[in-house]
Formats: structure tokens, sequence, C-alpha cells
């Protein structure tokens, strides 16, 4: 029989308190918002966004525009291998919930959203790169993606996710600026129009065996497209308010993160290619330090090496052998 992790889930307001945890991925979106002298100015001016961009697509019944507000609550994960009571920080996501304030009621939003792992940076950061390491061409190991593709699964899985969560997560990305995208006729009233890309990326590949699809929309009010990974079937699984929830959230901190693609003076045409070196864009009034974040996430690869897959290699490899 194959072995059982545990996992136990812990959870926090994003709010202006908020201050990131010691098992935190610095990188993660909110967290590096939340640190430096303008830590609180960021998370208060990044959740008025999120809340007028809300408001923005969910704008019947609502002629002020201030009918609704979204808060947000990160869900750490904590995974046990040994059975022993030791915990890796293994995933941390968003949860949405949304206030009618016309009603007074809190709404259940959608899990996902922003989504984080160590065992990620490991991958991308410190496998990949030692795998090509003074190689003539690029090229992917055998088996890559595979082990954080199961552990994912596995969570999504579990019976803790099952009592936590009433639907399958959406994760919410950028666009990547490898790849040129079609607009197609396809629209949905909230999504937008949905575009095509002409190949398949390495991120879709690592989130495919992580058992989700992606789709390409560019919702009403937005210049470029999101991409949007999912269980099922994301145009008919989720409420008008949950989807609202989710783009209007993780597009504001793509506004934040990548202003040349997401806070474009032009909105992305027929046939669009992402560009993050575009200097006709707007810049919001956030602070972050992106050349840290690229830094950190080589530094917290190497930590999940030494601190996960180091000392639990044999128990993970046999495992994910084993796993279906």
């Amino acid at each position: 029989m194959n072995k059982e992790f545990t996992f136990t889930i812990k959870s926090i307001s994003l709010d202006e308190n908020y201050h990131p945890s010691d098992n935190t991925r610095i990188t993660t979106n909110f967290a590096n918002l939340a640190r430096g002298s303008h830590r609180q100015a960021n998370l208060r001016n990044a959740l008025k966004m999120i809340d007028n961009s809300f408001n923005a697509l969910a704008n019947w019944d609502n002629i002020k525009g201030d009918r609704y507000s979204v808060e947000l609550e990160i869900v750490s994960v904590n995974m046990d291998i040994e059975g022993g009571g030791e915990t890796f920080p293994s995933i941390e996501i968003l949860k949405t919930h949304i206030i009618d304030h016309k009603t007074n009621k809190r709404i259940e939003g959608i899990v996902g959203n922003n989504f984080s792992s160590y065992v990620r940076d490991y991958d991308f950061s410190v496998l990949l790169q030692q795998h090509n390491k003074d190689q003539p061409q690029f090229s992917i190991p055998d088996n890559f993606g595979e082990l954080h593709g199961k552990l994912f699964q596995y969570f999504v899985n579990s019976q803790v996710y099952k009592q936590n969560f009433k639907k399958l997560p959406v994760i919410c990305l950028s666009v990547s600026d490898n790849k040129i995208y079609q607009r197609t006729e396809n629209q949905h009233p909230i999504l937008g129009v949905e575009y095509l890309p002409n190949e398949s990326s390495l991120t879709e590949q690592y989130f495919k065996k992580m058992g989700l699809q992606v789709r390409y929309f560019m919702p009403p009010n937005s210049v470029a497209p999101l991409a949007f990974f999912f269980f099922g079937d994301l145009l008919n699984d989720y409420t008008t308010l949950e989807l609202i929830s989710t783009i209007s959230t993780m597009e504001t901190f793509q506004k934040i993160y990548r202003p040349e693609i997401y806070n474009a003076n032009a909105v992305a045409g027929t046939s669009y290619k992402p560009n993050l070196k575009n200097l006709d864009h707007s810049l919001t009034q956030i602070i972050y330090d992106r050349e840290e974040r690229s830094r950190l996430a080589s530094e917290q690869g190497k930590f999940t090496e030494e601190h996960f897959i180091k000392p639990h290699q044999n128990v993970l490899e046999q495992w994910s052998a084993n796993y279906v």
C-alpha cells in the first residue's frame, strides 16, 4: 500500500495589516507587497484596486459602483511526510469572499487564484537549471513536474480539501511573452473574449501534470488575456460573482507585477504577443522589487532541495512511482 501523507490547513486574512509568516514564500504576490516602509499603503491600494475592478464587472444593480467588496484569505497547506508531526509548507493559495453591501451577505468565492509552491521553485530554479547547465541545447528532464503534479492532485483529492472547500480550485496567471495569442469569436459575458495560443508552453505542460486544463480569456475592461487553469468546466462550474472575484483579484496583481502587459495603454488585438519591454504602459502607485523576486525564487528552490527533496527523496520517489 502506498504511503499516505497528511495535510494541515491554516488561513489568515490578507488585509492592510497582513504580515507574511516565516513559512510564506517571499516571492508570492501578496507577500512581496507586504514588506518595506510602504507595506501598508501597498496593501491598502491593491485591495482598493480589487474592489474597484470587481464593481466595474459586477455593474448590474450597482449604480454607484460600490455594492461589493472582496475579502481575501491566504490558505497555507502544510504537508507531513513521515507522520511525526514535522511539516513542510507545500502550497499557498488565495480564497476569495464577496461582501454584498446591499443584501449584507458574505458570499463564498473561488479558492486557488494565486498559486505558490516551494516544490515548483525547486523544479524550475534548481532541477531545470542543473539539467541544462553547460548543455548546447535546452531540454526538459525526464519526469519533470511529475512529483509536484501528483502531490497537488493528492491534496485536491484529500478529505482535508473536501472538508474546507466546496469547489475545485481555479488558478489565474499571466500570459507568456514567448507565445502569440489569436483572438477567437468565442465570448463569455464575464470572462470575455477567448484567445488561443500558437503553441504549448512549459508552464502549461507543468500545470497539466497537476491535472489542470488552461484557457485564455480577456475580460471586459481588460487590455490583455489572462490564463485560467482549472478542473472540469470553467464556464459552467462557477457562478458569475465567483469568476469576477478571481478576475478582479488576479488582474490587479498582474497590473502591479506585469504593467507592461496588463496596464498597457493599448488593448490586445486579433493577434497578440505580450511584450515585457513595452514602454507604452502606466504604473500603479504600488511599490515592489521585481529583481528581488527573481533572486529569491532561486534561494527558495535551494531551500526546498535541502529541507524537503533530499531528506525525503526515497520516500517521495517510491510514493510517486506508485501514485496513480
